[in-house]
């Protein structure tokens, strides 16, 4: 019997709004290199940032597939000075490390409606 389908986190809208604010979230995050959100936004957001540096990572090689892998990222962050920026400037920091690029920091609640707060930012 197959398992029960589960639908990820919504943080309100559809998966396509979903989509677009965690792309636009990651686009934040590689322009000022870490950024402030709901604990939660930053738990959702870690791995898709994680991937996006990793296809940084692969596109650094001068093979067939760079430009594909470039064009995967604008395609995903739909920014091309933060795709510009990650692949060129962020990316090549991570070369010798396997991983880990994002840790989140937990501040503690917010005043007006005590969500958690957490500051995700690039190791």
């Amino acid at each position: 019997m197959p398992g029960t389908p589960r639908r990820a986190r919504r943080f309100g809208g559809d998966a396509a709004h979903q989509r677009l604010m965690m792309a636009n979230l990651a686009a934040s995050l590689f322009a000022a290199e870490g950024i402030t959100t709901t604990e939660a936004k930053a738990k959702a957001l870690r791995p898709i940032a994680e991937k996006l540096i990793t296809k940084a990572k692969k596109a650094q090689d001068d093979n067939p597939m760079r430009v594909h892998r470039i064009r995967q990222i604008q395609g995903y962050l739909g920014d091309r000075e933060m795709t510009h920026k990650l692949v060129n400037e962020v990316a090549p920091r991570y070369l010798e490390r396997n991983g880990g690029y994002t840790r989140i920091l937990k501040l503690g609640t917010r005043s007006g409606d005590n969500a958690d707060m957490a500051r995700i930012e690039l190791v």
